[in-house]
């Protein structure tokens, strides 16, 4: 499969490459997880209280979705806010050490949801999105939304 846009190169993460991190530093990147995040289990209980069965991580799909529902055709990505590039055009200046590093990795990143996106999407699956932050603050209208196209699947 192939897509116009050229994918961006993100350096290496090393002294080499001018880029240092203190020993306090790594520890606490050490801690961040891939996976079972607190907010994606937040929304694996919602959405299994609701009587919704689903996948978690499938390896069959591109991106491996954090939640998956082959029955509707549903890919489901809970998104870290920093990671994706949330509200990107505003943070991006923020960033202050490492740029040269982070800015290309979470543009890379952002880059790669879009592709993701859309090789679900020609696959047939509907693509569901919500940051981290939504599902801490709004979890239960994050679920109606996953149970409103549910009942729309199973209506037609």
């Amino acid at each position: 499969m192939s897509y116009d846009e050229e994918n961006i190169i993100v350096p290496r993460f090393n002294e080499e490459s001018g880029f240092y991190t203190t020993k306090k530093r790594s520890k606490i990147m050490s801690k961040i997880r891939g996976k079972n995040t607190k907010p994606e289990l937040l929304f694996r209980k919602a959405l299994w209280k609701k009587n919704v069965r689903y996948r978690v991580d499938s390896k069959q799909l591109p991106g491996r979705p954090d939640v998956s529902i082959k029955k509707y055709k549903l890919a489901i990505f809970i998104d870290g806010e920093f990671w994706h590039g949330y509200n990107w055009d505003e943070r991006k200046g923020t960033i202050k050490s490492n740029r040269m590093f982070w800015v290309p990795k979470i543009e890379r990143n952002m880059q790669r949801d879009r592709q993701v996106n859309r090789q679900l999407e020609e696959m047939g699956y509907t693509v569901f999105r919500f940051w981290e932050k939504e599902i801490k603050t709004e979890l239960d209208k994050c679920i109606n939304d996953i149970l409103m196209f549910i009942a729309i699947g199973e209506n037609n």
